[in-house]
């Protein structure tokens, strides 16, 4: 038996017992009644994933478009469907309000729900800036409410793989993320100012960079538009591109180390968005002693190669696993319902904000920026 069958089999029955452990946990456990805002493409992976969590109770969905709601209340059996979100707010009680909305909207409903006393978990990004996000956080926090920011890509097996070996490379020299494809046809809200290939993709990388090497300090960044225009198929149009659809961003972490993501909506993609393929890099780890690639997108790892000066390259596959990247809401109704917290943090989402929002201004102004926020780094001692 290989080493790297050994480290399968033990991960994969220290699994199986956690899962064990877990389902009796969750017949204790009390469940977290969650209300839904945004009916759209993403809640159709969130619905499913969240109706078999054993600590969340769907109670309400919302949506603009009415017949969107009341559809996937009939589906997932809601037993209350909304308009907007003051009727929810003021209709069936719940806890939790999950934010599935367009991104350019996460932040004035974060606000109105927090103003609401509802816990929020809100998909990237959780406000348009980073001054916002961090007014967001404190009132939240003054009202004794928690509020959380996607993705959840530090949640999964292979990231919790990386960090524990990331000492087995030495001093980190540099790092490279990618994620593109040829952008969305289905909204135009992609395209739109406060949208773009930066939050939508890039946030993902951004996380699992700063995630690995540490805060990022300071940044330099270039964007650019290549598409001025993109036919919207769902509402027959043609749209003005506003928002970046290209975008490069080189970050300072402590101790000279530098990782460089790349995002765009004009990614020909020869592995046809292959993102489960095992053999498809998307992010390297450089450091003096040794190497580390993520194969597989972040949102959708498969495995990691790793090699050193004591060993040659091994890939390590996890098992079967239960990592999804919609499984944000469910684990966070879970850490509500067990009293606990999340390597999940909101500090890290909006550390990522502000990368976001730096890198414009870079690009804007030719400037290398500093950076203000931080997080609890390591975020797997």
């Amino acid at each position: 038996m290989h080493d790297s069958d050994r480290l399968n089999r033990r991960a994969f029955l220290k699994t199986a017992a956690a899962g064990a452990l877990s389902v009796t946990a969750a017949a204790q456990a009390r469940k977290i009644t969650v209300g839904v805002i945004g009916c759209g493409s993403v809640s159709e992976k969130y619905f499913p994933h969240l109706k078999q969590c054993p600590y969340a109770e769907l109670v309400s969905v919302c949506d603009v478009v009415f017949e969107r709601a009341q559809n996937a209340a009939a589906q997932y059996q809601a037993p209350n469907a909304y308009a907007s979100l003051e009727k929810m707010l003021a209709g069936a009680p719940f806890e939790l309000l999950v934010n599935l909305t367009n991104m350019q909207n996460h932040e004035g409903i974060n606000r109105t729900a927090i103003e609401a006393g509802k816990h929020v978990w809100s998909e990237k990004p959780m406000a348009n800036s980073y001054a916002a996000g961090k007014e967001l956080l404190a009132r939240a926090r003054d009202k004794g409410l928690r509020f959380w920011g996607a993705p959840t890509a530090v949640l999964s097996p292979q990231f919790e793989f990386m960090a524990k070996n990331i000492g087995k490379l030495g001093r980190i020299a540099a790092a490279h993320a990618s994620y593109g494809h040829l952008g969305p046809d289905w909204a135009a809200f992609f395209y739109e100012q406060g949208g773009g290939s930066m939050p939508d993709l890039m946030v993902y990388d951004l996380t699992v960079l700063t995630g690995l090497l540490g805060p990022a300090r300071e940044l330099i960044a270039a964007t650019t538009i290549i598409t001025p225009t993109r036919d919207i198929i769902r509402d027959r149009k043609l749209v003005k591109v506003e928002a970046e659809d290209n975008a490069m961003v080189t970050m300072y972490h402590d101790h000279g180390a530098l990782s460089h993501a790349q995002s765009g909506f004009n990614y020909f993609d020869p592995h046809h968005h292959a993102h489960t393929g095992a053999g498809h890099p998307t992010i390297d780890i450089i450091g003096r002693d040794g190497a580390m690639q993520l194969l597989g997108y972040c949102w959708a790892p498969r495995a990691v190669n790793l090699a050193s000066r004591d060993s040659a390259m091994q890939t390590y596959a996890a098992e079967p696993h239960d990592y999804v990247w919609q499984n944000g809401a469910s684990h966070m109704a879970e850490c509500m319902a067990k009293g606990v917290d999340s390597r999940v943090t909101p500090e890290h989402a909006l550390h990522v904000v502000e990368i976001m929002q730096a890198a414009r201004e870079s690009h804007r102004t030719g400037r290398r920026i500093k950076l203000e926020s931080t997080f609890k780094w390591p975020v797997i001692a």
